[in-house]
């Protein structure tokens, strides 16, 4: 039996909640979307680039969310020193680019125990806790983060639209 991405009961989001839990909820609910967009396809359609002349995937998006959880929240902020899960010295845009629909389970469940830790590592941290940016000389702190997480979503799940209309021609929000 092949497997097929499963479906997801995507989250309520908040409508009246304290900041980190409306941050949380959001990012949750986002999370889930992306989800969503995959939901019930095989591995071969996940890993079609389906509109040409770009090569993105809605399973190159799952790994490289994957990588960005980990990255933003576990790497830059908890400060841990784990590697990325597809990224590599070597190339930058593996997460996007190394598609084999044969990893396709397995990067969904990549994916979601990513975003189990990552929650993790922050859950009893302040959002006005600040950490260094490696990439400039500003420090920010987790709030940055979680509105940079939102955002980077909420992108890419518009990206996920197309790429699935494209594949089956399934819509929705």
């Amino acid at each position: 039996m092949t497997w097929i991405a499963p479906q997801i009961d995507r989250r309520d989001l908040p409508t009246a909640a304290a900041e980190r839990e409306m941050l949380q909820g959001w990012l949750d609910w986002h999370r889930d979307t992306l989800l969503t967009k995959c939901a019930g396809l095989a591995p071969e359609q996940l890993a079609e680039a389906s509109s040409p002349p770009s090569t993105l995937t809605l399973l190159g998006l799952v790994r490289h969310m994957t990588d960005v959880e980990r990255v933003w929240f576990r790497q830059r902020f908890a400060g841990e020193q784990v590697a990325t899960h597809y990224i590599t010295d070597e190339n930058a845009d593996a997460d996007l680019d190394d598609i084999d629909p044969a990893d396709a389970e397995a990067a969904f469940a990549a994916f979601r125990a990513e975003i189990e830790v990552c929650d993790a590592a922050v859950a009893d941290r302040g959002l006005d806790e600040l950490f260094h940016n490696p990439h400039g000389d500003r420090k920010l702190n987790l709030r940055w983060i979680y509105v940079h997480m939102i955002e980077e979503y909420a992108r890419h799940n518009g990206h996920a639209d197309l790429l699935r209309e494209r594949i089956d021609g399934a819509t929705g929000d």
